[in-house]
């Protein structure tokens, strides 16, 4: 299992509990939790609130909470009481994922089908809903964010992680495919970081899921309280200062505690390489190269010994991760990611719930071996299950295609259509025209300015300072020019490492150009 350097909260073994938790807790019986509902409704000044609220199951979705959130936040955004939704989780989880036990059970014989196809109907509407409201949209990822929760948070124009969120899309574990929408938002990460992402299943946690865009946010846990206080008592919520009012609470990083982003510098040059590939044979082929090689970007003896040894790590704990995976899943997930990079949110989650048709119709074994090895098997962390196709090798791209991605594959003729509201045209800004006005700005943004191609690059080369003036001031003025001299928060951390991997600096330090 892949093991980057944890947070300052996260060890490696609690996060690997964590994943099994995600994995296993809906196995069980809910039984009774309290007499409390699973999902909470609050309203406090001008926010209306959704509470997630199965802390006992680190709030992992069932069709019940699915059923009750959206006619919720639907009343919600057409109300002119509500000036703002918040969703967040009761306890140590935001959300830890969806029912997927109780999915595969219902898969597993004919006549309850249509059950577990239909838990994904409802819960990729769920999702868009959530994706096309009207109203600012603030989720609060204050510990385990993965797999199900992904999909309520991800189409928020405001994400707020905190030291403790735990990112991952753990489904290739289990022999299925990242799905709420991953192939849309994973797909407009930076770099290759969604293929690595949703074939990996890696856990990101703390200040580096904001670093990576996964959030637009980062505030400490300790100041949640305030900040949602803050958020309520805004009379008119309007977009900027909901932005505003999330980056009063932001705080620095404490280099005496808190790691920094693992998935920068060398290692990110080596994973933008190796997933940049089309396929998984040859992802793997190129990791085997870093683990055997390694990389350094600097040219001091002593650094650049250390950064080779740091990728050659990285390379070899993800080549262990993907070797562990579901063949057919890995492959799938490639797929998934590159053509949702082309694709709205919508078309994105129609191709995903044909895919989530095809593994519960028998496209492929996988999904039923996953779900019994690591939910009823219970087998050791370092036991591979029993997947069929066993090697990637013996996985066919063209065959991948037919049963997934096709529509006239026998294995997706029980699918509906999704049902989805269609999208107002006042509806600006939401995750329908750009989830991530708010987030870091991303690397082509950076790679434009310093090339000169964008609008306000001007006709000189730009130095370090310019080009985050520019980010803070110039390139988002709907958004940031507002915020006075302060810009955004974590700028210019991410515009060093950009410039460090893809630019080169002249000699007096100044001048920037890309590579």
């Amino acid at each position: 299992m892949t093991r980057l350097a944890p947070g300052p909260t996260f060890s490696a073994i609690q996060r690997t509990r964590v994943i099994a938790q995600h994995m296993n807790m809906s196995s069980k019986a809910d039984g009774v939790e309290a007499t409390e509902p699973p999902v909470r409704f609050e309203s406090n000044g001008y926010t209306r609130t959704y509470i997630l609220n199965r802390p006992k199951k680190l709030n992992s979705l069932n069709e019940e909470m699915l059923n009750l959130i959206r006619p919720k936040v639907e009343e919600w955004d057409k109300s002119d009481l509500c000036k703002v939704i918040i969703g967040r989780g009761e306890g140590r989880a935001f959300c830890a994922g969806g029912d997927v036990a109780n999915v595969v059970e219902n898969a597993s014989q004919p006549e309850t089908l249509p059950k577990a196809i239909d838990f994904f109907k409802t819960e990729f509407e769920t999702d868009y809903v959530l994706a096309a409201l009207q109203k600012p949209y603030v989720v609060i990822m204050d510990g385990i964010t993965m797999g199900g929760g992904v999909g309520l948070t991800m189409n928020a124009p405001f994400r707020v992680a905190t030291e403790k969120t735990m990112f991952a899309m753990p489904e290739t574990k289990i022999g299925y495919c990242p799905d709420v929408g991953a192939s849309y938002f994973l797909s407009r990460l930076d770099g290759e970081l969604g293929a690595y992402l949703g074939m990996t299943a890696e856990v990101i946690t703390g200040r580096t899921v904001f670093e990576l865009g996964l959030a637009t946010h980062y505030v400490p846990s300790a100041r949640i309280p305030a900040l949602l206080n803050a958020i309520s008592a805004l009379e008119r919520g309007e977009w900027l200062s909901i932005d505003t009012t999330i980056e009063e609470h932001f705080a620095e990083r404490d280099v005496s505690t808190e790691r920094s982003n693992p998935l920068s510098g060398a290692v990110r040059v080596a994973l933008d390489k190796s997933f940049g590939w089309g396929n998984v044979e040859s992802i793997l082929e190129e990791l085997r190269s870093f683990a055997e090689k390694g990389l350094s970007l600097s040219s001091d003896p002593v650094a650049k010994e250390k950064e080779v040894q740091e990728v050659k790590t990285w390379a070899q704990n993800t080549l262990a991760a993907l070797e562990m995976r579901s063949p057919t899943a890995l492959t799938v997930a490639l797929e998934a990611v590159r053509r949702g990079k082309k694709m709205s949110l919508a078309d994105a989650l129609s191709m995903e719930f044909g895919i989530a048709t095809a593994f519960c119709s028998g496209a492929s074994p996988d999904f039923q071996t996953g779900v019994r090895a690591v939910l009823i098997e219970k087998l050791d962390k370092n036991a591979r299950p029993n997947w069929a196709p066993s090697t990637v090798p013996e996985v066919s791209q063209e065959d991948i295609i037919s049963r997934f991605f096709d529509n006239k594959s026998a294995f997706m003729e029980s699918k509906p259509e999704l049902n989805l509201p269609s999208p107002s045209a006042d509806s600006i800004p939401t995750a329908l025209s750009n989830p991530n006005l708010f987030a870091l700005p991303a690397e082509h943004e950076i790679e434009a300015l310093v090339r000169g191609s964008h609008r306000t690059s001007g006709d000189f080369g730009l130095t370090v300072e310019e080009i985050v003036k520019k980010l803070d001031r110039d390139l988002r003025p709907a958004a940031w020019k507002e915020r006075g001299e302060k810009g955004k928060n974590g700028v210019t951390e991410k515009v060093l490492d950009v410039i460090r991997r893809r630019c080169t600096v002249d000699e007096g330090g100044q001048w920037v150009k890309w590579k």
